[in-house]
């Protein structure tokens, strides 16, 4: 065999075994893209539908904790909404041997706190060998107690601060400001209180006394709550109600708490049952797109509407 020939079949041997390298690669490339796009595909199908992994029920015993952090209003991982569906997860699983409430917040609205309240009234009778504590961290203020003043038993940190049991409607007037300025206020209702609290308007004592008297209503509402939830442990003093917030060792000794402890040792040395998961609602993957999209089509609906009515009043 000629050199020419010999060296033809080299190069034809050496493309053949090159192309079938080339071919192990794609497909190599291949599975690992259709793994990828597996994976990803599990991901956002457990976010969108909130599929939990092996379920609850097979966690073995454990402590329940569900979070309340930052302010308590609607449409908030604050919200009541949000924290009854994370209780009653928590208190429905039958290998939950208690719940543990972890608090942070200065508070928020009377209305959002009293339906959480409420809700951990009804499943503490509803499920009556089931604890619920509390285990302040940072701040347990105004609605934030409120909440915990339901609780079986209250725990803070000795630096926590807790308390703040009171009612607030803030507000401005600018009218002196108004009158330096020249500016005069022009305002058509029907209904002489309907302009209740307008900040550019001269206060009005009618006003500011019903004002007053629907505050001090909720005000007894709070009392009520606290003297209810903390019973004989309470010890009141003038003070107690009166707006005030106090350390947690101070709130021992009031007996607005209870006891120092922390999440761990509450599910440890209280609960006995060191294992602790998460109830805490979370938004999912979903949940999230749509919020998203629903603030992208107001925002296009918005400009879609301005840009109409500059269309038919504009030049």
């Amino acid at each position: 065999m000629s050199d020419e020939k010999v060296w033809e079949r080299q190069a034809l041997e050496h493309l053949l075994l090159e192309n079938m390298k080339e071919q192990r690669r794609g497909r190599r490339w291949r599975t690992a893209l259709r793994l990828m796009t597996l994976v990803v595909f599990v991901g956002i199908a457990i976010n969108i539908f909130d599929i939990k992994l092996g379920g609850q029920s097979k966690l073995g015993k454990h402590t329940a904790l569900v979070n309340l952090q930052g302010e308590i209003a609607p449409n908030t991982a604050a919200s009541a909404e949000a924290i009854n569906l994370a209780l009653n997860e928590a208190f429905d699983n039958p290998e939950s041997v208690g719940v543990i409430l972890r608090i942070n917040s200065p508070g928020g609205s009377p209305v959002q706190s009293g339906i959480i309240h409420d809700e951990i009234i009804r499943l503490r009778a509803l499920h009556p060998k089931k604890p619920l504590h509390v285990v302040v961290e940072e701040l347990c203020a105004s609605g934030g107690y409120y909440v915990a003043a339901a609780a079986d038993q209250i725990y803070v940190d000795k630096a926590s601060l807790v308390g703040s049991i009171g009612v607030i409607m803030g507000g401005f007037g600018v009218t002196g400001l108004m009158d330096k300025l020249g500016i005069e206020r022009r305002v058509i209702a029907a209904g002489k209180n309907k302009a209740l609290l307008d900040p550019f308007s001269k206060e009005d004592p009618k006003q500011k006394a019903f004002i007053q008297d629907m505050i001090l209503e909720v005000h007894e509402q709070f009392i009520k709550v606290v003297r209810d939830g903390r019973g004989q442990r309470l010890k009141e003093t003038p003070e107690m109600f009166s707006g005030l917030v106090w350390n947690g060792a101070r709130s021992i000794e009031l007996g607005l708490t209870d006891a120092t402890g922390t999440i761990d040792s509450v599910a440890r040395d209280v609960l006995k049952a060191p294992n602790i998961v998460d109830y805490t609602t979370k938004e999912n993957l979903a949940e999230r797109v749509a919020k998203r999209f629903g603030a992208a089509m107001g925002e296009g609906a918005t400009k879609v509407l301005l840009r109409n009515e500059f269309l038919r009043y504009g030049n």
